[in-house]
């Protein structure tokens, strides 16, 4: 029976990725899971599982930093949403992959090579230049590192929103409302964090719990109250500017 550790610091794409894989492949046994790469290093030394599946993105290390420092002791799968990173990787024939968030049929497509990989190779394949060319791709592509992907809650499903589809984000007390032309989600993380994470040539902080796409607005209005309202497009809704970010629109 094949055995894996999957390593992904977000809790319900661990949960899906288990759940595919249940579905997928009822023969594989799940023996841990990692928040992070420091912890899927330390799980497999500890378990030494067939397979590991690492999340490139993870903070302490990332998924790249412990795929050499794992080496060959396993078969190593990359989780990634950024697609040109993973079909780089993919071309090398070194490492398989497995895009976020994880389709049955494309993930069953990854099982089929890797269960090949598995009954042909006694010893997993060196991928250190590998690992070193995706490092030197991915830092370049990173800078700024601002935020490609938003990860949310809808109903049972979990759903990964480009960034740019979103016309805005919109905080309460306890949830931050993510709107975009098709629907809304919810998440926990506070605007404050969003501002610091999103690109700011994008995204305009118009109130202290408002982040607006810019190229989703449409015009500037005041109300009777003197009030300055962002018009989306597409859309009847208003948001409020607050004082302290009115100077964004002098020019409008």
């Amino acid at each position: 029976m094949p055995t894996a550790i999957i390593a992904d610091d977000e809790r319900l794409m661990r949960d899906q990725l288990r759940s595919r894989l249940e579905q997928a492949w009822p023969e594989l046994q799940i023996l841990d899971e990692a928040k992070n790469g420091e912890e899927a290093i330390q799980l497999v030394a500890q378990h030494r599982p067939d397979l590991v599946f690492l999340d490139i993105r993870m903070p302490i290390k990332t998924g790249l930093e412990a795929a050499k420092e794992i080496g060959n002791q396993t078969h190593i799968v990359f989780i990634t949403a950024y697609d040109q990173y993973a079909i780089q990787a993919f071309e090398h024939g070194a490492v398989d992959y497995v895009l976020k968030p994880a389709d049955l049929e494309r993930l069953g497509k990854t099982i089929e090579r890797l269960k090949a990989r598995l009954q042909t190779q006694t010893e997993p394949a060196d991928m250190s230049q590998l690992l070193g060319q995706l490092a030197k791709q991915m830092g370049i592509a990173s800078k700024p590192a601002y935020l490609q992907w938003i990860q949310a809650s809808i109903g049972q499903e979990l759903r990964l929103i480009p960034v740019e589809e979103i016309l805005f984000f919109q905080s309460d007390e306890k949830y931050t409302r993510v709107q975009t032309s098709n629907y809304e989600a919810l998440i926990r993380k506070p605007v404050r964090d969003l501002a610091e994470e999103l690109d700011p040539a994008l995204f305009w902080q118009i109130h202290r719990s408002t982040l607006v796409n810019a190229k989703a607005i449409s015009g500037v209005v005041r109300d009777l109250r003197g009030r300055h309202l962002v018009q989306i497009k597409g859309s009847t809704e208003k948001l409020e500017v607050s004082r302290s970010f009115v100077h964004l629109f002098k020019q409008m």
